[in-house]
């Protein structure tokens, strides 16, 4: 169907393909496909495949096929020229679209296996993996030659990743190259006696010489790999802006994370997974997480020793690692994985992997838990750490301004100026786990996932009562403004007594007042009204048998 013009090997029927447009209609010479640049999803975007050029009906924008690959993708025709080539030469037209976070997201094509055991394009040569110290000595080189740009050096500063100027340095990060260096630098790799073949992300290009495997599809901020012996085994990039799947919907953030790999690219090498180390590698207790950056940033906040797999589910080489770690004298191994091992099967079946692997080498593993309102250790200390540098100098807070709460049972609380107003009892019910059921589909997720979990209202048997107190507040106050000073009250800083886990999505929250009682279910910081039978939870913990 393309129509190849003269000054291109390519028509722009194959620059749809590599865009994944969507194609609504086709005629004689042209198709009619959804517009990327003003998101219209109704097919008004003409692509004319004899003439080579587009236009949309619906914003008015037209140009030739490379000006679609330079809009969409905001870079300039000498590198959409070049990528456009390198990915039908490759026969990879995906450019990593479907991949999941830990997925190789440059292979693409036809594959078969090759003779290591590993994977292939059809027709392509891999080359055999350098060395270790092979690997380590390019990479560090590389490293050297590159910079962090400024917007990379302040996402990594941001409130949201917590670092330093002087802990990003010695971590090594750095901001990918621009395509027209890739040559050159791997040039002056090569004369700096590094070897390039076999190490991920170098390959030899069909103009014989080797190059790098850098595009602008791919930039972002490189993060080393580093393994217990200190030598840099891989890189993973967080990526600028993340792969997403044509048939992904709007709201799903797509791939954040690709390793740095020439598989599929000739005498290119696969990244493989390797697993990262952060710390002392004779430390006594050691963390695992999912995640290399993640686990950088733990290790900079709580001064632990982290191992990071690539993937929750990613842990077959720490069978390895263990048994050294154990010779180092670790005794104890702490699952450190995200929030969303209670609510995920496959994130729990990758923890409880850890736990065996741990035993089989003689050494104690637990299970760290944290405030659910937080996926990651790292979310969760940086949250920490930003409530003691604000608490110096805070007002009261709401609950002591507004509310006086007392336990249940134990006295009256005299009411003063303070304590003024109605009374209303309350209780938390929370989610259990344990008793042969690890995950709950919907644990600390809202309202949404409880219903796509088949639960129509919050299934009172998978609860138990962690709480039950009474609290006195102004008459004015409705039913928000009491479930939000509960919520206050027992979220990040629970009371001393208290016998629960923070307040998060997936608990129920009733009240007691003088009109009945009311359940409510925590969605974030909504609350969404339920039906729920609390004498079919389970019982606070000592009240068992009329206890």
């Amino acid at each position: 169907m393309a129509s190849f013009s003269e000054d291109f090997p390519f028509g722009i029927m194959d620059v749809v393909e590599l865009l994944h447009l969507h194609i609504r209609r086709r005629q004689t010479d042209s198709v009619y496909t959804d517009c990327p640049l003003c998101g219209d999803r109704r097919g008004k975007m003409n692509v004319n495949f004899v003439k080579n050029v587009w236009r949309c009906n619906y914003c008015g924008e037209h140009g030739g096929m490379l000006n679609l690959y330079v809009r969409v993708n905001n870079t300039t025709n000498s590198e959409a020229y070049r990528e456009i080539c390198d990915a039908l030469q490759a026969g990879d037209t995906s450019w990593g679209y479907g991949g999941s976070e830990n997925t190789d997201a440059y292979t693409g094509g036809p594959v078969k296996e090759s003779l290591t055991g590993g994977q292939t394009a059809v027709g392509i040569t891999q080359s055999e993996r350098a060395s270790l110290q092979e690997i380590h000595q390019t990479y560090s080189l590389l490293l050297e030659m590159l910079s962090l740009n400024p917007a990379h050096r302040a996402h990594l500063r941001s409130e949201k990743r917590g670092l330093s100027d002087g802990q990003i340095d010695s971590l090594g990060f750095k901001s990918t190259p621009p395509c027209f260096l890739c040559r050159s630098l791997t040039e002056r790799l090569i004369k700096q006696g590094c070897k390039v073949e076999g190490v991920p992300g170098f390959y030899l290009h069909e103009g014989g010489y080797w190059t790098l495997r850098f595009s602008s599809r791919t930039a972002g901020i490189l993060i080393p790999a580093v393994g217990v012996d200190g030598l840099i085994r891989g890189m993973q990039i967080l990526l600028d802006k993340p792969f997403k799947d044509k048939n992904d919907p709007p709201e799903k953030a797509g791939t954040k994370y690709i390793w740095f790999s020439s598989s599929g690219k000739n005498m290119g090498t696969t990244s493989g997974s390797p697993v990262h180390f952060i710390g002392n590698p004779f430390a006594r207790t050691i963390y695992v997480t999912e995640g290399i950056l993640k686990a950088d940033i733990a290790h900079c906040l709580l001064n632990r020793s982290f191992v990071a797999v690539a993937g929750a589910n990613n842990v077959q080489q720490l069978g390895p690692l263990f048994a050294l770690l154990a010779q180092n004298g670790t005794e104890l191994i702490i699952e450190a994985h995200d929030m969303d091992k209670y609510s995920n099967e496959m994130i729990a079946k990758g923890s409880s992997k850890i736990y065996l692997f741990a035993r089989q080498y003689g050494m104690e593993c637990r299970r760290l838990t944290w405030n659910p309102n937080y996926k990651g250790i790292d979310d969760w200390q940086l949250a920490l750490r930003k409530e003691k540098q604000q608490k110096e100098g805070e007002k009261k807070n709401l609950q002591e301004e507004h509310a006086v709460f007392c336990p249940e049972g134990k006295g009256t609380v005299e009411k003063s100026a303070d304590s003024s107003g109605k009374k209303c009892r309350f209780r938390i019910y929370q989610l259990v786990f344990g008793e042969g059921r690890e995950t709950i589909p919907f644990a600390f997720k809202g309202i949404r996932e409880l219903h796509k979990a088949g639960y129509g209202q919050p299934p009172a048997s998978d609860y138990q009562l962690v709480c039950e107190s009474a609290l006195f507040c102004p008459e004015h106050f409705g039913e928000k403004e009491i479930l939000e000073l509960i919520l206050e009250h027992y979220g990040n800083h629970v009371p001393e007594g208290y016998m629960g886990r923070s307040l998060a999505s997936s608990d129920v929250v009733e009240l007691d007042d003088e009109t009945g009682r009311r359940y409510f279910y925590i969605d974030g910081r909504i609350f969404e009204p339920v039906r729920f039978s609390p004498f079919l939870a389970k019982p606070m913990k000592g009240q068992e048998a009329g206890q």
